[in-house]
């Protein structure tokens, strides 16, 4: 059962709560889970979290982010996903490397060759198996973040145009490796978006 499901999207794209709710279903069916996301689910982390998070540091440079974004993904690989995938358990993560190729890659403009290598030494190899990707508009994933909380995070509060990159960034990785990526919309009804996640987990433990 050691299998590593990846949840993507853009601010407010629901995948958080479709983590939630697979996580869920899966322990009343007995199964081993390990429920986790970036950045901020190791003691380091979320220490990091916070810097990277707060609309206070509006100065971070988009490199530094990146840094920040990989030491966390390092630290949450080895003392949580693969110890969790070593034990056998089905590892459900809330962000994982897509996220900072969309984010800083393609929402940033950093170098995409830059932003991949780095993270694939912070990853250290490790590659999901299946990557669950939940697209919606980005003004319409906006406002679904800002209902939740009208502060904002820093992220959050990055102009409409930089998470449009994000998404487009999203989109083309999907299309780069459709073996692995399962695009969903999130603008369907909730019961329908959890059906969809259900039989794309299901099928992938099959094949496993």
């Amino acid at each position: 059962m050691s299998v590593f499901v990846t949840f993507e999207g853009i601010e407010g794209s629901g995948k958080s709560t479709h983590v939630r709710l697979l996580a869920e279903a899966m322990r009343a069916r007995g199964l081993a889970i390990l429920e986790t996301h970036e950045p901020g689910d190791t003691a380091v982390g979320q220490a990091l979290r916070q810097v990277l998070l707060d609309p206070a540091n509006a100065t971070l440079t988009p490199l530094t982010e990146l840094l920040l974004y990989c030491a966390d993904r390092s630290q949450h690989v080895a003392e949580c996903v693969r110890p969790a995938l070593a034990a056998g358990r089905l590892v459900l993560c809330d962000r994982f490397s897509d996220s900072t190729i969309a984010y800083q890659g393609y929402g940033r403009g950093l170098d995409l060759a830059l932003v991949r290598r780095l993270d694939a030494s912070a990853r250290d190899g490790l590659m999901p198996s299946l990557t669950l990707l939940f697209d919606c508009p980005a003004q319409e994933g906006l406002a679904r973040a800002r209902r939740r909380s009208t502060a904002g995070d820093r992220l959050e509060s990055a102009p409409l145009a930089f998470h449009e990159r994000v998404r487009d960034g999203f989109l083309q990785l999907a299309g780069e490796t459709p073996e692995r990526y399962v695009v969903i919309d999130s603008r369907a009804p909730l019961a329908a978006v959890q059906s969809r996640v259900a039989e794309a987990v299901a099928r992938r433990l099959e094949a496993t």
